[in-house]
């Protein structure tokens, strides 16, 4: 590696930033003032006095060269001017036009890497090297986060201890004691505007006894605005509000006078209210202009370049009302209504006043009515890459009520988990579907639902589809025919799906000799899983809730967020009230009833602008019953192990309980055989830290496993028991490397068993197998997962 260390080619009087360190905090927020250092120390590899980020700077370093780089950014930028000027007496030339984009593209290219350097450069970076000057204004920058936060009386200085060419900066904070609120006072004329504040007033983020926080100012202002705006005031802004304060030295309080003014174009802040609403479909080209077809529905004026839309449908989209006083959030969520409809380019929503009355214009555009759309790419699953090809026509306002008729088509090659083996291979999977997408409920909804639940984005999607999968055990194809609903709350905060009949054939008319002998020996000791293999007419009803608390999958955000996902399905239910035989030895078509239930829940929580914890709880039963004879769809089990599961255990390998599974030729853990479970609990916890540009660095641990419920004498250990289930935990640690482009993460988890729960208790701590002579311990005990995206 090319000029490791960081103090490498320093000259005299020029130091590298080993640390920063902070001196004195006691009630502010250290992490927040940690965000405020103008200069960070480049992330060091343990032990070393060198950083994976500037050694890639320096490799790129190698191969740029500034000069050339402003030379060809002086051509590029000479040539754009001579095609703009051939341009503008060649208007509407093609051939110019395409040529200008390609330039002015190579341009911010060119001015990217003037500034930045290529793109070694700018995914890894340059030593910290100590500036005295962004030291002073991270000092300045903390005083007034300080000020901000209450201590109007507080000192900030800093010290710098070198040593050889590492220096280390000390910032020292004498905070004294902050400021609180004493008296909040609301000076204003309007009675309606107090009446609203009086009402809200637990909602304040101004309160008598808190420390001064000149953000919770900040935030009251933007509440108060649109408190006002949801409740009629169409013309109020959050520049009608202002602060006076009044500080108590002695005492340390702050008496506040919070104003609301008067605005300049009347004698007070006035309700508005919707006179009348319009709705005007705009033709996509000027051949329409003059079939121009006028409905009025719900006292809304509707205009259409031709009959092809449905008033009623569009109304039932709009969450406003003639004669309603004016309410912003109803504003915002029709024009978010309108857009998930998907028949429209642009919604734009603009009033028009006259006194204090409001005529509101909905403006749009249809969408095309047919879009193809192709996409080529390669998915990641189980450690194998493989291409995949899936091409969706979409034919919108199909039956010219806003419907969706949507053909899919899907080929691949994808990564599996061997069933029989420790091997991962690739399995062809083709699949084809044709859906027609109803924009609201349909059976046994109808009649008024549509205007009642309009506000919820209601979806109805009807299915029928055909899939086919070539595994290296056996082949498997199925018919699949769904009913669905789909709804969600505002924010999209709650989402809900409703699988009212979800019916599928099963068939698996190819079994491999050696995984059928599998299934064969399972059935001569009592485990029947080869009947989830036979022909099989398969029927569900299920239904799914999403909750996403404060944006969760918005990875950039610095906000905590978190995720439950809750999922319940009963197989099988029609065969209760019907007469119908059980699985056994000679059933030739099989039956199943279940029921099953899977609770999941994630957590984001940043810790600072670099580094953040992410946690996941998973739970999941599945209990089959009746015709079952104890026995579950193939696709109905749980498997744990595996990059999203618990990583130290290949997929689909970990457990059931404390079974030890057969062991291969290749070691202790060459297990051969995937094992399917009713039950599993999994836990992960995972640190993650940015170490250089897209380069993310993880630590995490892993803890859980799968279980039947009932015996499976072909398994023995493989049930729960209360008494004992806490004893087969098993635990997985290890360190991961990811490559986050954003559109893009590329993941590495290497993964070593620390607890082995198939051990015989008292041996089941197994990370004591690692040492120097054997870094990654036994054989198969440490695992390297390669996915796309984040576990969680």
């Amino acid at each position: 590696m090319y000029a490791c260390s960081l103090s490498k080619n320093l000259t005299d009087g020029e130091y590298f930033l080993d640390s920063n360190e902070l001196k004195g905090v006691k009630k502010a927020d250290p992490l927040e003032v940690e965000n405020l250092f103008f200069q960070e120390p480049n992330t060091k590899i343990p032990l070393t006095n060198s950083s994976l980020g500037v050694s890639i700077y320096r490799f790129g370093r190698l191969f740029y060269d500034s000069a050339r780089v402003s030379e060809k950014l002086e051509t590029k930028q000479s040539e754009l001017q001579e095609i703009k000027a051939t341009l503008d007496e060649e208007q509407g030339n093609r051939k110019l036009i395409k040529r200008r984009d390609k330039v002015q593209t190579k341009i911010q290219d060119l001015e990217k890497m003037e500034e930045y350097g290529n793109f070694l450069m700018r995914t890894g970076n340059p030593v910290t090297i100590l500036d005295s000057a962004e030291t002073k204004k991270t000092v300045t920058e903390i005083d007034n986060y300080l000020y901000n936060k209450g201590f109007l009386d507080a000192e900030v200085s800093f010290e710098v201890e070198t040593k050889k060419k590492k220096a280390i900066v000390t910032y020292i904070l004498d905070e004294k004691e902050p400021y609180v609120l004493d008296s909040i006072y609301i000076n204003s004329e309007n009675e309606g505007l107090l009446a609203l504040i009086k009402e809200t007033k637990e909602e304040s983020f101004i309160v008598k006894g808190d420390s001064y926080d000149q953000s919770n100012f900040t935030k009251e202002r933007t509440r108060l605005e649109e408190l006002f705006k949801n409740n009629g005031y169409y013309m109020f802004t959050k520049s009608f509000i202002d602060y006076n304060l009044y500080y108590d030295t002695t005492s340390k309080k702050i008496n506040v006078e919070q104003r609301i003014l008067k605005p300049s174009f009347a004698e007070k802040h006035e309700v508005y209210s919707v006179d009348s609403i319009t709705f005007k479909i705009s033709p996509p080209s000027d051949e329409f202009v003059d079939e121009k077809v006028q409905q009025n529905y719900r006292n809304i004026d509707f205009t259409f370049y031709r009959d092809r839309f449905s008033p009623k449908l569009l109304s039932s989209r709009i969450l406003f009302d003639e004669g309603q006083n004016y309410k912003r959030i109803d504003i915002v969520e029709t024009q978010k209504q309108l857009s998930n409809l998907d028949l429209f380019r642009y919604i734009n929503i603009s009033f028009d006043t006259v006194g204090t009355h409001l005529t509101a214009k909905i403006l749009t555009q249809p969408n095309q009515k047919y879009q193809l759309t192709n996409q080529l790419g390669l998915s990641i699953t189980e450690q194998l890459p493989g291409p995949f090809f899936s091409t969706v026509l979409r034919n919108r306002n199909f039956f010219r009520a806003g419907e969706i008729l949507e053909f899919n088509a899907r080929i691949g090659y994808e990564g599996v988990a061997s069933a029989t083996d420790q091997g991962v291979y690739q399995s062809r999977e083709f699949g084809v579907s044709a859906s027609v997408i109803f924009p609201r409920f349909l059976i046994p909804f109808y009649g008024k639902s549509l205007q009642k639940f309009g506000q919820y984005n209601p979806n109805t999607r009807t299915q029928l589809g055909y899939n086919y999968t070539n595994r290296p055990e056996y082949t498997r194809s199925g018919l699949n025919a769904l009913l669905a609903y789909t709804w969600v709350t505002r924010g999209n905060r709650q989402q809900f799906t409703i699988n009212a009949a979800d019916i599928n054939y099963i068939r698996t008319p190819n079994i491999s000799e050696e995984f059928g002998q599998v299934l064969l020996d399972l059935e001569d000791q009592g485990n029947n899983l080869i009947w989830s293999f036979l022909p099989s007419l398969i029927s569900s009803v299920s239904a799914q809730a999403i909750i996403n608390f404060n944006d969760y999958g918005n990875y950039t955000s610095t906000n905590k967020a978190s995720l439950l996902k809750l999922f319940v399905e009963s197989g099988g239910t029609t065969l209760n009230f019907v007469n119908a035989s059980s699985n056994n030895e000679t059933t030739d078509f099989a039956r199943f009833q279940w029921l099953k239930l899977q609770a999941d829940f994630r957590r984001y929580y940043p810790l600072n602008q670099k580094s953040t914890l992410a946690y996941r709880a998973n739970f999941g039963i599945a209990n089959p019953y009746g015709v079952s004879s104890g026995i579950l769809p193939y696709e109905k089990y749980f498997f744990a192990g595996g990059g999203t599961s618990i990583r130290a255990w290949q997929a689909r390998r970990l457990g059931p309980g404390s079974y030890t599974p057969p062991i291969g030729e290749e070691g202790r853990y060459d297990y051969a055989f995937e094992q399917p479970a009713e039950m599993i609990f999994e836990t992960m916890l995972e640190y993650r830290r940015n170490l250089a540009g897209y380069f993310d660095m993880a630590v995490f641990v892993d803890a859980g496993n799968a279980w039947m419920i009932g015996t499976d004498n072909s398994r023995p250990g493989s049930d729960f028991r209360f008494n004992r289930f806490y004893k087969e935990i098993a635990v997985g640690t290890g360190v991961g490397l990811r490559m986050d482009f954003n559109f893009l993460v590329i993941r590495l988890d290497l993964a070593t068993k620390a607890v082995d729960p198939s051990m015989p208790e008292g041996e089941r701590w197994v990370l004591d197998n690692l040492s120097f002579n054997r870094l990654f311990g036994l054989k198969g005990q440490t695992v390297l997962n390669f996915g796309i995206g984040y576990p969680f």
